[in-house]
């Protein structure tokens, strides 16, 4: 099978919904930003049940996609029951290829940026799945232009995965901590440039991990149309972090391993190879006292 692109148009998948070997994903996640600095998390699948794109099925990246023994939201959960759980929706044959989309990035506030579907593209890329695409604008976009919804309860027969996990697209604390230093590492900072700086009160301690540029993750799509750039635009966006057509390893991170996915799957739609995501980001790092962060624009 011909591997798809990384991102797909609406009209792309459109044209592609009748095809027996399509998966479907909605990864809807809400997120909403609270007047403290804080934020609530909460499941999309009663958004899923009242509409959704016809075929898709729906994966909860907050409950069962999560490590449940870890005291931190979204890290990944044991290799054995992420396959069960999508080889249980249907993903992972080799002859079938799959599209992710969600519902945007935070509640109420205007980012143009699928960063659960990238979330999950990137946990299925990491565990050795293949032909995976993100969709462009997300269910947004697809409603707005018209396309057709669906609100069955949609299912898909149950797959066989046999591929393996890509441990060098996982960055740990450890390896942060030596990036810091180390010139042969790019460290990308996904948040807004307020959350860089120290700005807000989002997490345990402000600031950003030292040595690292801030590459906001919401600058990479047209608000009016929520479209992607063109790749000579994706590429200005990175330029302050250095010369990413060098063999150096970037790592991105966030606040929770999220927009950090986004970031990384942009830097791959532009031909960088050597991306690692921190799983841990900000939520792991900042809860740590005896690691530094930094304030301002440097």
């Amino acid at each position: 099978m011909n591997k798809i692109p990384l991102i797909v148009s609406t009209e792309w998948l459109e044209e592609h919904l009748n095809d027996p070997k399509l998966r479907v994903i909605d990864a809807t996640t809400f997120m909403k930003p609270l007047q403290d600095g804080g934020i609530t998390l909460s499941s999309g699948k009663d958004s899923y049940n009242v509409g959704h794109i016809p075929g898709a099925v729906y994966a909860d990246l907050l409950h069962d996609l999560s490590n449940p023994g870890s005291n931190l939201p979204f890290t990944l959960p044991e290799r054995d029951a992420f396959v069960h759980h999508m080889e249980n929706l249907g993903i992972g044959d080799k002859d079938t290829y799959t599209v992710i989309y969600d519902q945007g990035a935070l509640v109420g506030v205007s980012v143009e940026a699928p960063q659960w579907a990238a979330r999950l593209r990137w946990q299925l890329t990491y565990e050795g799945f293949e032909n995976i695409a993100v969709l462009e604008g997300g269910l947004q976009k697809w409603k707005e232009e018209g396309r057709p919804l669906s609100n069955a309860t949609d299912v898909y027969p149950k797959a066989d995965f046999k591929g393996e996990r890509k441990k060098e697209m996982l960055a740990t604390m450890e390896d942060v901590i030596k990036a810091m230093d180390d010139d042969s590492v790019i460290l990308i900072n996904s948040l807004s440039p307020e959350d860089f700086k120290g700005e807000t009160d989002t997490y345990p301690r402000k600031g950003h991990i030292p040595g690292s540029v801030n590459v906001f993750f919401g600058c990479h799509a047209n608000p009016e149309t929520k479209t992607i750039l063109p790749n000579e635009e994706l590429k200005k966006n990175f330029e302050k972090t250095g010369p990413l057509d060098s063999d150096k390893r970037v790592i991105t991170y966030c606040g929770g391993g999220i927009a950090a996915t986004w970031n990384a799957l942009v830097l791959e739609q532009i031909g960088v190879k050597n991306i690692a995501v921190y799983d841990g980001s900000l939520n792991e790092w900042a809860s740590r006292e005896d690691l530094p962060l930094v304030t301002g624009s440097k």
